[in-house]
């Protein structure tokens, strides 16, 4: 994950489509103000989302643990085993609990003219009032508790001061941090009145998550989750991203295993019980390719089509799996 800011200029007074703005000649000045020529500044931006304005880290109380990197942002690798004590997946049922239920407080504040600004303040909140820390909160610099992914954007939009609009879908990414460990998920909202086809969108990007989760066993490789992910992706008519995968997770944010959300045949990590990681698959109407912004963080579909998120934390068992990240109720 990293920082960035999402703003969508479909609401600007005089935005049209992609062609450009009614009357609004290429080298005539932009209509944003910013002096540049309209060729040079936005055009061909309409409609799609761009940076906006991050408000000031929030604070947590001291009252809270912390996580390691919360006063630096450097984040110290440890050699933590991928199979977990007994004792680590009962604080990450708590941990993952605990951030099932932020997610929903999240998703319920989800409306038009409702900042992700707003939301993340909401999650915050929603976090301390569980006793949790923000795992995102300065985690290599990233200033925010949450991550927002509105539209086109594929994953990790830091909230600002963009309003949500009738017709978006913005996925909601939680990650808290309680008894020494974390609990990692995530879900796409629409936001009013949604197209069918975004809709379609969602819909199955939350079955290709089930179907990830329902190909995990025992002695399985870790390639048997990409397989039944793609295997659904395509059959619907999507693309499944590459360069973003589920992770190991425990007293650890993000560590080993990696979790391709496509076939990788050299994804051969054989499952064993009591290995614990994240389940995640970002689904795109069109291409599976991504462009990165210039802030380092931001990912979006590199044809601007829509893409949509579900994320569970997983734990194996002797017989499947567990969810540890189970959907709550707001």
């Amino acid at each position: 994950m990293a920082p960035s800011g999402t703003r969508t200029l479909a609401h600007s007074p005089t935005a049209a489509g992609s062609g450009g703005l009614p009357g609004m000649k290429s080298n005539d000045p932009c209509w944003c103000g910013s002096g540049r020529k309209y060729k040079r500044c936005h055009r061909g931006t309409e409609g799609r989302v761009l940076e906006g304005r991050v408000s000031p880290m929030l604070t947590v109380p001291a009252g809270i643990a912390a996580t390691e990197y919360y006063a630096t942002g450097e984040v110290a690798r440890t050699d933590e085993p991928m199979v977990k004590s007994a004792e680590t997946i009962a604080a990450m049922r708590v941990a993952g609990r605990l951030a099932a239920e932020v997610l929903a407080v999240a998703g319920a504040a989800v409306a038009p003219g409702v900042t992700t600004d707003d939301l993340d303040r909401v999650a915050h909140q929603a976090y301390i009032d569980r006793g949790m820390f923000p795992s995102t909160l300065n985690y290599h610099g990233y200033p925010k508790s949450i991550c927002t992914s509105v539209n086109e954007v594929i994953c990790h939009g830091i909230p600002d001061d963009r309003p949500l609009q009738d017709g978006d879908i913005v996925n909601i990414d939680v990650t808290g941090f309680i008894g020494g460990v974390h609990g990692d998920c995530n879900a796409t909202f629409c936001v009013g009145d949604v197209d069918e086809q975004s809709r379609s969108l969602v819909e199955a990007t939350r079955e290709c998550r089930e179907l990830g989760i329902a190909a995990v066993r025992p002695g399985r490789p870790i390639s048997d989750i990409g397989k039944a992910i793609q295997g659904h992706a395509e059959a619907c008519g999507y693309s499944v991203v590459r360069m973003f995968v589920g992770h190991g997770i425990g007293r650890q944010f993000h560590m080993s295993p990696s979790v391709p959300h496509y076939y990788a045949r050299e994804a051969s990590t054989i499952l064993e019980p009591g290995m614990t990681f994240t389940v995640e698959p970002m689904i795109n109407i069109g291409t599976w390719r991504e462009k990165m912004w210039g802030n380092g963080w931001t990912a979006v579909t590199a044809d601007g089509s829509r893409s949509a998120q579900f994320e569970h934390t997983l734990v194996v068992t002797d017989t499947g799996v567990e969810v540890l990240t189970p959907e709550a109720a707001a």
